[in-house]
């Protein structure tokens, strides 16, 4: 794997006022993942096509502004190639989006949450079984995180663990063999969540959201955010 970059699977952008300012989903994503590999970025939804699993270290799979349930045909084939590259051992990380993209593509279910949408800072809970793996031993049974969705997975893949939970989440966090899946946004810090409340603010008005609540609430979160270094680490100690 020493060669192999880190492949980033863009699955949509940031709003445009966003992007100008502090880049877009890949960009973040791979200052997260530091500087010990390459990446490798496909824009599915402009119709890039995925090489190989084989040609790749892992893989990471941004948020979108769009929906798993909508079955666009770029999601229909992302879906497909990941669920082949899990059946080949990729190892993978999903976010938001690509967490429940995940979690479809490998025989799972996402949909709208019954709970509502969940935005801002939420408290994640670990549950005990992610302490099997060291990669997340670092982390605290709780800590805060960066969320902003309305879907969520409502039924995991056969096989799959859910390690984590929220108070309008049941899966923050799941398992399944060298694939991994986190609701929340370890690539966002705190001035991109200011920016998505503002910029959504009528929308999340409109769901019966207090906005300045939710500001108020907004904080760095560093344990989220060390995720994407973490899970590069794993992917350099499985060369």
């Amino acid at each position: 794997m020493k060669n192999k970059p880190i492949l980033i699977i863009k699955t949509g952008s940031t709003v445009p006022g966003l992007f100008t300012k502090k880049g877009d989903f890949e960009d973040w994503i791979a200052a997260g993942l530091g500087d010990s590999h390459p990446v490798w970025v496909a824009d599915v939804k402009k119709g890039v096509v995925i090489p190989d699993a084989e040609q790749f270290a892992a893989a990471v799979i941004t948020g979108s502004h769009h929906n798993v349930t909508e079955h666009l045909p770029w999601i229909e084939a992302t879906a497909s190639w990941l669920a082949q590259a899990a059946c080949q051992g990729l190892p993978m990380l999903g976010i938001c989006f690509g967490h429940q993209l995940l979690a479809y593509a490998l025989g799972g279910e996402a949909g709208d949450n019954p709970r509502g949408g969940e935005y801002g800072v939420t408290t994640v809970n670990l549950h005990p079984s992610a302490r099997q793996y060291p990669w997340l031993n670092q982390l605290p049974d709780k800590f805060p995180a960066q969320v902003f969705h309305k879907q969520t997975v409502l039924k995991l893949p056969p096989g799959a663990v859910s390690l984590a939970y929220s108070c309008k989440d049941e899966c923050q966090m799941f398992v399944l063999g060298n694939t991994w899946g986190v609701q929340f946004h370890p690539e966002f810090d705190a001035d991109v969540m200011r920016f998505y409340i503002h910029h959504y603010r009528q929308m999340l008005i409109d769901e019966g959201q207090d906005t300045d609540a939710l500001l108020a609430q907004v904080c760095e979160t560093p344990a989220s955010a060390a995720l994407l270094g973490k899970f590069a680490h794993l992917v350099l100690n499985k060369r």
